[in-house]
């Protein structure tokens, strides 16, 4: 079984910046991709952006291009999240997943609280 442990989460200001961590408990990204997703007050789900197993390619929803990137120290088995120009819209609590390439197994981590507001 493996485990996701997100961290980061925090209370920032509009325009502010924040880092989130996503831990893995074992070394999972040659065969495992790995995304960010959100859930904000009264919404669905959603994703956030996802970085590929062995190109390290990356992808990103709309409403964060250009201010979020997803990124991973493969020494550490950990997957970043840095988000710049943060909007009061960017409140929610992220999650971070792992799919494996076949898409037969996928783990999800508990959730980290992030709130934008002045």
């Amino acid at each position: 079984q493996v485990e996701l442990v997100e961290s980061g989460g925090d209370l920032v200001q509009p325009g502010g910046s924040l880092r989130l961590s996503c831990a893995a408990s074992e070394f999972l990204y040659s065969s495992y991709n790995v995304s960010w997703y959100r859930q904000g007050p009264g919404k669905k789900r959603e994703l956030v952006a996802t970085i590929f197993s062995s190109s390290s390619a990356t992808t990103y929803a709309d409403a964060v291009k250009g201010r979020f990137t997803i990124s991973r120290d493969n020494t550490k088995t950990t997957v970043y999240l840095q988000r710049n120009s943060l909007k009061s819209d960017d409140t929610a609590v992220y999650y971070c997943q792992a799919q494996n390439i076949w898409r037969t197994r996928t783990y999800w981590g508990q959730g980290t609280q992030v709130t934008v507001s002045s």
